[in-house]
């Protein structure tokens, strides 16, 4: 299907076959790469840690591992790049600042362990904004570099975008996934909060982090998800039942049409005129499948909910950092610690209490829906140097913990791209799949 496509440039799940089958090996597949990375990072950093007799030491073990025939797993011999918060023993993991410079963990975070015995190549680590928050990395936006990546998974959305790696990982607290996903103009999922253990990261809330993917398919993150997803009793989110397979929804055909919606909410005011209008073309273009609502009474002061969670979850989690470490704290981050430090113990609680509401809400919603059409971001990636962007458009749905995908479906009046955003009820991420599938499948007949 792609043969005439360089090496880097293959979806991971062609990658994959290609390795198993003998006709691609992880050798060949790295060293074009760390070729496009040698050729580009210079300008886009999308990268903090690149160890390339490392990488292909590994995939030079995982050829040999395929030709004496014992078992290969789904990502055999394919590359992932990993935002540098999550914890690796063969890299560094310095989490966005120099207050952690050269810190080597000990042990593999629990999501690295499953891309292991998946075979996969862990290439390197991907830049962050400092502590995952609000203080933007040095990463540029591939298709134009005087414009941002998004954040806080900044390199992990840019070195895919670049054709770096297929795939990648990042994490969410509010809208550092889907974000940098619609800015850079490829595929971002955040499967429901508890398919992926978050062992091994760096915590910022205990209530609202979340591990997202990146790739240039919808088969390629579904794939990703399938296989760092699992139960682990040490991650308080995270729970003994089965996953849904998210690579089998991804190639569904759907049994009847979807029902969408699109919500009216307060903050669709801060979209740009073409995002507007993009969004409005979708749906349009999708007919009776998407029903208008105005917003529910229910859904009202979420978003400031998320805010009262994250800041005071931040402040507690990371409280002797911040205590030690005050002078290397960013000016950007400062004023938001400050501020999260007089929210009272009261006042978190009643936030987790309406939280609970918005999950309860949710649950019963998606009893008449199939998913949320939504934005994914106000439009598209501002100028570096002004901000990552407003997360406002995933704010509700990370802090109820829904999944969470960004189809890269639209452009800009500058030519940049800007996501649509599909949002499903919790644990039926396949189903969420399935319907994204169904639905570029019916944009595209629409356009031809």
């Amino acid at each position: 299907m792609h043969d005439t496509l360089p090496a880097n440039a293959l979806p991971a799940v062609e990658a994959a076959r290609k390795i198993r089958e003998g006709s691609l090996t992880s050798v060949a597949l790295v060293k074009a790469c760390l070729a496009k990375i040698a050729d580009t990072d210079g300008q886009l950093k999308a990268w903090v840690h690149l160890d390339p007799e490392h990488a292909l030491a590994q995939a030079a073990e995982l050829d040999a591992i395929r030709r004496a025939g014992r078992p290969v797993g789904p990502l055999h011999g394919v590359p992932v790049g990993l935002k540098d918060i999550i914890d690796t023993r063969d890299f560094p993991t310095e989490r966005g600042t120099p207050i952690f410079a050269g810190r080597r963990p000990d042990m593999d975070a629990a999501l690295v362990e499953r891309l292991r015995e998946a075979g996969a190549v862990i290439l390197g680590k991907t830049a962050t904004t400092e502590l995952a928050f609000v203080h933007a990395a040095e990463t540029r936006n591939p298709h134009a570099p005087d414009h941002s990546p998004g954040g806080s998974s900044s390199g992990s959305a840019a070195a895919v975008a670049a054709y770096h790696v297929p795939l990648a990982i990042g994490t969410q607290t509010n809208g550092s996934v889907v974000r940098p996903a619609s800015f850079c103009g490829v595929y971002g999922f955040k499967p429901t909060r508890g398919v992926i253990s978050r062992r091994g990261l760096l915590q910022t809330s205990v209530s609202l982090d979340q591990v997202g993917v990146f790739g240039r398919t919808l088969e390629d993150v579904a794939l990703l998800a399938d296989v760092i997803g699992g139960y682990d009793a040490l991650d308080t989110w995270s729970y003994a039942r089965p996953r849904p397979k998210m690579l089998e929804g991804s190639r569904a055909d759907v049994p009847v049409e979807p029902n969408l919606v699109w919500l009216d909410l307060p903050y669709h005011d801060r979209l740009t005129d073409d995002a507007r209008a993009g969004m409005e073309e979708v749906i349009v273009a999708l007919g009776a499948r998407v029903e208008r609502l105005p917003v529910s009474p229910n859904l009202i002061g979420l978003v400031d909910v998320q805010r009262v969670i994250h800041e005071y979850e931040i402040c507690h989690h990371l409280e002797s950092v911040f205590t030690g470490h005050w002078d290397v704290v960013s000016a950007t981050l400062q004023p938001i610690i400050e501020r999260g430090r007089t929210i009272s113990e009261a006042q978190y609680q009643e936030a987790l209490e309406v939280m609970a509401t918005g999950v309860s809400f949710f649950a019963e919603f998606f009893l008449d829906f199939d998913a949320i059409l939504a934005p994914s971001a106000a439009g598209e990636a501002p100028k570096f140097g002004t901000g990552t962007g407003d997360p406002v458009f995933c704010t509700i749905w990370t802090l109820c913990g829904l999944p969470s995908l960004n189809l890269p479906l639209l452009v800009g009046e500058n030519g940049l791209p800007v996501g649509v955003q599909l949002v499903g009820a919790a644990e039926r991420d396949d189903r969420l799949l399935r319907t994204a599938n169904w639905m570029q499948n019916a944009l595209n007949a629409d356009m031809n």
